[in-house]
């Protein structure tokens, strides 16, 4: 996937928010699911590659197996067990709900290394306490977090694109945000094509003092 259809992927995901919550939101959401994704598809990986489980053997990686647990923790820095994991919610289909995510995200702030707290400690919290603005019931919930995750799917995050991924996508988000929000919200971004320029008049500027 390149980026024009990437970035046709997350805009298509964003608009299937745009009735629920402000514009300036989207960010949240889109950027928590896609990184929790992201997470989810890193320690299968490693469940696959590294420790040798098959596909049959997923559903055996729980909170009760503790060796697993200490040991992800230990490679990984976090755990997540085979029902929270972001491939599970999609297996789930129509038997999926928001309480799920809600577990999910719970479990994965008790089960982080202590050694690994300054980098992942919170970094869930603002989609978790946001899971209520996407919808009057527990169903309506369900729903939008069900279609945002079946577009989310098909995201690359297998390391294998020439382009910083999750990178893409956050500026991307943020500058349309700019561009829709008027003034005050683009005060606080800065296009990548200026950002660049700044960094080579600045390279050019030091290199004889280097």
């Amino acid at each position: 996937m390149n980026k024009q259809q990437l970035a046709s992927k997350i805009w298509e995901s964003a608009n299937k928010m745009r009735s629920k919550i402000e514009a300036n939101e989207y960010k949240d959401y889109i950027l928590g699911f896609i990184f929790y994704k992201f997470l989810s598809d890193k320690e299968l990986k490693y469940l696959k590659e590294d420790l040798e489980y098959e596909d049959e053997d997923l559903d055996t990686v729980t909170e009760e197996d503790e060796e697993i647990v200490e040991n992800v923790r230990k490679n990984l820095g976090y755990f997540i067990s085979y029902e929270n994991l972001f491939s599970t919610w999609l297996n789930k289909g129509i038997d999926f709900n928001v309480a799920d995510v809600r577990d999910a995200l719970s479990a994965f702030s008790r089960l982080i290394n202590p050694s690994y707290k300054n980098v992942f400690d919170k970094v869930f919290d603002t989609l978790h306490t946001g899971l209520s603005k996407l919808g009057d019931s527990s169903a309506s919930q369900t729903k939008a977090i069900s279609d945002l995750l079946n577009l989310i799917k098909d995201i690359p995050m297998d390391g294998k694109q020439d382009y910083d991924v999750l990178g893409f996508i956050y500026e991307y988000l943020i500058s349309n945000f700019a561009a829709n929000a008027g003034k005050k919200a683009g005060e606080f971004y800065t296009p990548h094509e200026v950002s660049l320029l700044m960094s080579e008049i600045v390279a050019q500027h030091l290199k004889d003092n280097i």
